[in-house]
């Protein structure tokens, strides 16, 4: 237990059987110390007796038994009768802090026999235990004798320690209650216990071999008090407070962000969130500092209070390297997204252990030096590349792969095949996204063949028709094509989406450019045009249109074949074909309109202007006939990739 932070936190009764633990273990170690002071001095007056072998102590209670051996055997009495040994400052302080490991754990469990126990340290210490390594044999035999006359030692004084603190663990004794080590609990902590470890349970497994999740739990009068101490850092740790149906969390974090992101994980619960407050603790970290946060939860029945409980149990793992994987998806992500993956990995419990393990940024890396060195660049951010949606959708996927493998103990070899199939189908999806782009242009395309249609069909109507507001509008159409246009070649550039992509960009934009030429010149229709020539010339608009129609659905339907469904396929290749038919038709309208301008003896000026205006529709459809062509081999590498 990380008992420093705990005792920050005021919750005593959790520090203490640590406390207890420690002291007992420092009560071993003082008698050793206390013998090597004997022995010592035995030594000394009479060097040439054979040297008490302590080895077998020293192992037990975890000292170096070559350094106390090698104390021993070169004490010496020195000119003033003094003993002298090599490091025997080192042992006295080594007995000082034993003695004060065991009247800190008495104080906390029984504050004024500790606070007395602290007052005969002083007064037995005080004249006895310089800084040197020479002490005078007297003192030795004041230290570590047992006066029959009742006079106070610290030998009398490590026996007292050790009886209190016996008496402090037979009060805390030890059970364990789904596998939470629990002290003193009333019969009805019970259930609390285990409604929280199963959460813990419920992810436990995705720490995989990480240390963490201890769980503590003991009586406080009214309240049960249940600790985790989560991962390795100092000042890492969760208390959880449960008073009747009330629980109230306290977490310490040393990274701000990562407590923001634990006490999201629980809006589905509402809980009142204190602000995070800064501390400092000499000696923990870096610089002492972490961030401490308080929720408090009155739930309305056990069974929401069980649930907010498990909860945190289960959300406790998503925390354990948090940090380091928040910086490895930095390097592929902004910031906000990187916490938006990792709380999607979290609320999901596929958590991130399991990408660290694997390797982490060096698991992605390996897969773009495979499945796409040229497009993707060294060090380049993937969002950058991919697009952010499709770069936060490929992490998940990556996260989800890894965990999946480790829990079913697949080999790093197939885990590495799947993360880069799956970047494959991303940069797909990317050149997907750079197809809608298209898709926008076409629509512009047929807004203005629609409005060319409709002009045509108001002249033969014999209905007014404003032709300037005609040229307007397309003009206005086509100058937002240029805009996008623009965009599309920005985003080809930074996707690297590929010759075809690029080439079907222009092809549309220039479909559109001859539709608005086309426009322009039905603006200047003249009144009297022979009505079998507007006849035709209708049925060259609707072609133009069905055209720009066969357009916008094949490209949208070649953006969704990336995901592998046939029917997405086979429109792609129909509208491509319904392209090539449009291109036919409309060559076969401007050679009517062709036919009747010379064989027609009407109006010069009108036979001219509606042959333009065929011409026009006519170049509009070849554009759109040549995107067809680009459309289909686009389709086919897809399809045989």
């Amino acid at each position: 237990m990380k008992s420093q932070i705990i005792e920050q936190l005021d919750q005593p009764e959790l520090v203490l059987p640590t406390l207890i633990a420690e002291g007992l273990a420092a009560n071993d170690r003082i008698k050793v110390r206390m013998s090597a002071l004997q022995a010592a001095a035995q030594h000394a007056r009479d060097p040439a007796r054979p040297v008490i072998d302590l080895g077998p102590e020293c192992h037990a209670a975890g000292l170096d038994a070559s350094a106390i051996m090698s104390l021993v055997g070169g004490a010496h009495l020195t000119a003033d009768g003094r003993i002298a040994a090599p490091d025997l400052a080192k042992l006295t302080r080594g007995v000082l802090d034993d003695a004060g490991t065991m009247i800190r754990a008495v104080k906390a469990g029984a504050p004024p026999d500790g606070e007395a126990a602290a007052t005969r340290l002083a007064a037995v210490t005080a004249a006895s235990l310089g800084a040197g390594n020479e002490i005078a044999a007297a003192d030795i035999a004041k230290l570590t004798g047992l006066s029959e006359a009742g006079g106070d030692s610290l030998h009398r004084l490590v026996m007292d320690l050790h009886k209190a603190l016996n008496r402090l663990a037979g009060a805390c004794a030890e059970e364990i209650v789904a596998g939470a080590h629990v002290y003193g609990l009333a019969p009805g902590d019970r259930p609390v216990v285990e409604a929280f470890m199963r959460g813990v349970d419920e992810t436990r497994g995705l720490k995989f071999d990480h240390p963490g999740l201890g769980t503590t739990a003991t009586r406080s009068r009214s309240r049960l008090v249940i600790q985790n101490d989560i991962g390795a850092t100092d000042a890492h740790v969760v208390v959880i407070a449960v008073d009747g149906n009330a629980v109230t969390l306290t977490y310490t974090d040393v990274h701000l962000v990562r407590a923001e992101f634990f006490m999201a994980l629980f809006n589905a619960f509402p809980a009142q969130w204190s602000g995070l407050d800064r501390k400092n603790v000499d000696g923990l970290g870096d610089d002492g500092v972490f961030y401490l946060v308080t929720g408090r939860y009155e739930a309305e029945s056990r069974e929401r209070r069980d649930a907010f409980l498990a909860a945190i149990g289960a959300g406790l793992v998503f925390l354990i390297d948090w940090n380091k994987a928040r910086k490895t998806l930095r390097t592929l992500v902004s910031k906000s997204d990187a916490i938006r993956v990792l709380d999607w990995a979290a609320r999901h419990q596929v958590g991130h252990r399991a990408f660290l393990e694997l390797g982490g940024a060096e698991l992605i890396a390996a897969a773009v030096r495979h499945a796409a060195p040229k497009r993707i660049g060294f060090g380049e951010r993937l969002d950058v590349v991919l697009g952010r949606d499709n770069t936060i959708d490929f992490l998940k996927t990556v996260l989800r792969i890894s965990t999946h493998a480790l829990l079913q103990g697949q080999s790093v070899r197939l885990v590495r095949d799947h993360v880069e199939a799956d970047l494959v189908r991303h940069l797909e999806r990317a050149d997907s996204a750079l197809l809608t782009i298209v898709v926008r242009q076409a629509g512009l395309a047929h807004d203005i063949a629609v409005a060319i249609s409709r002009y045509i069909s108001d002249l033969q109507s014999g209905q007014t028709v404003d032709g300037a507001a005609l040229a307007r509008r397309a003009r206005r159409i086509e100058e937002k094509a240029d805009r996008i246009l623009v965009e599309a070649r920005n985003e080809v550039a930074r996707f690297d989406g590929g010759a075809i992509i690029e080439q079907l960009v222009d092809r549309i934009e220039e479909a559109v450019d001859e539709l608005e030429q086309a426009a322009f010149i039905a603006s200047l229709l003249p009144a009297g045009i022979d009505p079998a020539v507007l006849n035709v010339l209708a049925k060259l608009c609707a072609t133009a249109v069905s055209g720009t129609e066969a357009a916008a659905s094949g490209t949208a339907a070649a953006s969704e074949a990336p995901e592998g469904r046939r029917a997405d396929f086979e429109d792609a290749l129909g509208a491509v074909g319904r392209l090539i038919d449009v291109e036919h038709m409309a060559d076969d309208c401007e050679r009517e309109v062709t036919t009747l301008t010379f064989h027609g003896g009407g109006d010069l000026r009108a036979a001219l202007s509606a042959l333009e205006l065929a011409r026009a529709i006519e170049r509009a459809t070849d554009r759109l006939a040549g995107f067809g062509h680009l459309l289909s081999q686009h389709v086919l590498a897809d399809l045989s990739a």
